[in-house]
């Protein structure tokens, strides 16, 4: 390099007189450095540069530039490569393939063929002679020669008179119903504000009777404890919740471990039970509890422990999912505010997560369920004494559920369930925002709409059941109104309902009949600040404030399919699926308190059942899947997108592009997890 640098600035001194240019070649890019001559001919130039080294310089940049447009270029086609692999082998279904091919084929060609007959007529300028219809115009004449002209403006007068209007009016309750909403999150941000500043919290009455230097092992001073961990085909976290559970800082008589173990898989039923009577001969308090008939799911569950005879024997439960491992001292830190306390019904602690940082879906979980504690539970709990039960992690008087009716199969969400009846006989709840438990959030964009089914179709179930229940009950007015209107109707009805209705199907009309108004403050302003409200509790996720906005509207439509299924009772509304568990454990790694190092998931396993447990899990092959409303509304934003153009709508060409990107992502799942 060095030679031939020598070389070409020797021939270049004799040929031009011009100042030396060394070229660097770096790997991608290039870089030119000039060498100062000494010569008297460059001192007389005063710096001017000769043509040639202009040449050299231009040529370099456009070298330059020639690799960042092939570098998106090759990006570019990569991503669409890997959408094509994606849409031709994504699905383990392969008897639906074709048909949800075709269909993807078929709507992308109809959004290409509206979009082409707009742009054929904004370049014949037909919009130009069309009149305006917000005037009463007896009768009018367009002067149009052509047969396409004749139907665009026919298409025109039935757009601005029969369609606009309706359109217009949706648009408005929807804006409406925004606001609102908006105005609700705000509040309930000024009050955990309030909380913040006054530094509010739950503390307890008094001691619950036992002292920090008391011996958990007397046992005297300690209130009897019904631990219970629901499972079902939880093979990944068995280990690692039975381990905590069976580590809390709880003298051992005084409380006692159920594992309620719903599997359906024999295998599955012999570790579980090989764990638990490992505990059992280390000195724990442990059952093992298995139904040979799995109804109600996890209500059904819940239910059958609860009728044991010994359950009389127990002031309090704590209930645990299999995915989560509580500290030590979580009864210590929640069971003390039931003392003097007696119509206290429920002490329910925050969630944290173990894998929150793993990929994208995680990140954007985690800003969703950190306002969710943060905001709207500790508000709730602060101020009315009411929140939804979040089903894990909570502790029970079995004096409220007993009162309560106890745990009914009705619904989905037996939680919000037992919650709203408890509220109803007039128990209070207290929410714990310093207790936490460590937990898993789901990892698969698959596994998060199937939760997040179950979470939103529930609720409109529950609705229909207990608003005649809501109505009759003896509670205050003002608590009646809050269930009724804040509770259900407006976070689990309207929330759903306008954000599908305005940002996926309202906004892109709105691009093919200008006639109906959207304001960019709608599009953009407004919702820009509640994203911000809603990161404030997580800080250090504000580089993701746009990829949370947008993916929370791309959610809205497994959001409004689940409220709309559970309201008019669907048969999609009473499936149950299982969370499926990645097995991650906390920091503290609590099975290692046992074993000293991590033990894997069948160590305790004979070596036939091992063999059994590694073949079944190399013959599952689990492939991404492909979703179709997803995939129809991601066209259908691209292609108003591009129609938005035509009307120079320039922020709402942005939010359209952006989402229907963002509705592509999801409709390809390669958001998440990658399974295949």
């Amino acid at each position: 390099m060095g030679a031939w640098s020598d070389w070409f600035a020797r021939d270049n001194n004799i040929r031009c007189g011009g100042t030396p240019v060394v070229v660097k070649m770096e790997n991608p890019n290039w870089s030119i450095s000039e060498i100062s001559d000494i010569s008297e001919d460059d001192a007389r130039r005063k710096g001017k540069k000769n043509a040639k080294q202009i040449t050299w310089v231009l040529l370099l940049r456009a070298h330059r530039a020639a690799g960042c447009l092939a570098s998106l270029a090759s990006g570019s086609v990569g991503l669409i490569s890997s959408a094509r692999r994606r849409v031709s082998s994504g699905r383990a279904d392969s008897s639906r393939h074709h048909r949800l091919y075709t269909f993807i084929k078929f709507s992308l060609f109809l959004s290409i063929t509206l979009l082409c007959f707009e742009l054929y007529a904004y370049f014949k300028q037909y919009h130009l002679s069309i009149p305006d219809y917000t005037m009463a115009i007896p009768s009018f004449r367009v002067n149009v020669n052509d047969l396409f002209g004749s139907i665009y403006t026919g298409w025109t007068r039935i757009r601005a008179e029969y369609i606009a209007p309706p359109l217009q009016l949706l648009s408005d309750v929807c804006v409406v119903l925004f606001l609102i909403q908006s105005a609700d999150r705000l509040i309930l941000c000024l009050g955990c504000f309030w909380i913040k500043l006054r530094r509010v919290k739950p503390v307890p009455k008094a001691g619950f009777g036992f002292k920090e230097d008391s011996d958990p092992e007397a046992g005297e001073h300690f209130p009897m404890v019904l631990v219970q961990i629901p499972m079902c085909n939880e093979r990944e976290v068995y280990q690692q919740s039975i381990a905590a559970v069976c580590n809390l800082d709880w003298p051992r008589s005084n409380f006692l471990v159920q594992v309620l173990d719903d599997s359906d898989d024999p295998l599955t039923q012999k570790l579980i039970k090989a764990e638990v009577d490992k505990w059992h001969d280390n000195g724990a308090r442990i059952v093992y509890r298995h139904r040979e008939i799995r109804e109600g799911f996890k209500a059904g569950n819940l239910k059958s422990a609860m009728g044991c005879s010994y359950v009389k024997d127990y002031e309090f439960v704590a209930i645990f999912d299999a995915d989560f491992q509580p500290t030590p001292d979580f009864l210590k830190r929640t069971v003390p505010h039931f003392k003097d306390n007696e119509d206290l019904g429920l002490v329910q602690a925050r969630w944290a997560f173990v894998n929150k940082d793993e990929n994208l879906l995680t990140r954007l979980q985690n800003i969703n369920l950190c306002f969710h504690f943060e905001v709207e539970q500790q508000v709730n709990g602060i101020f009315i004494n009411f929140f939804g039960f979040n089903g894990t992690a909570g502790v029970w008087r079995i004096k409220a559920l007993e009162e309560s009716g106890g745990w009914m199969e009705r619904t989905t969400v037996e939680d919000m369930d037992i919650a709203v009846r408890a509220h109803l006989n007039g128990w209070k709840f207290i929410y714990l925002n310093d207790v936490e438990c460590q937990c898993e959030l789901p990892e698969s964009y698959e596994a998060y709409r199937k939760q997040q089914h179950r979470w939103h179709s529930g609720p409109m179930q529950l609705f229909r059941l207990c608003l005649p229940d809501i109505i009759k009950s003896k509670i205050a007015f003002w608590k009646k109104t809050n269930l009724i209107f804040l509770f259900f109707l407006l976070r689990k009805l309207i929330l759903p309902f306008y954000s599908f209705t305005l940002f996926c199907i309202i906004l892109p009309m709105t691009m093919f009949v200008p006639e109906a108004e959207l304001p960019a403050w709608v599009v953009c302003y407004v919702p820009a600040t509640m994203s911000v409200l809603n990161i404030l509790p997580a800080p250090r996720s504000f580089p993701f404030m746009i990829p949370y906005l947008l993916f929370e509207n791309t959610m809205s439509v497994t959001k409004f399919h689940a409220m709309v299924s559970g309201l008019f009772q669907l048969p999609s509304s009473f499936e149950w699926v299982v969370t499926k568990k990645s097995g991650r454990s906390s920091d503290g790694d609590l099975v290692n308190l046992l074993n000293g190092k991590k033990d894997d998931k069948v160590s305790d396993a004979p070596e036939k059942e091992k063999e059994v447990v590694s073949k079944k899990i190399k013959k599952k092959k689990k492939h991404n899947r492909m979703y179709r409303k997803e995939l129809m509304l991601a066209f259908l934003l691209l292609t108003a997108a591009l129609r938005s153009l035509l009307s120079a709508q320039g922020i709402h060409f942005y939010f359209l592009l952006f989402q229907g990107v963002s509705f592509l992502l999801v409709g390809l799942d390669l958001i998440g997890e990658q399974v295949d």
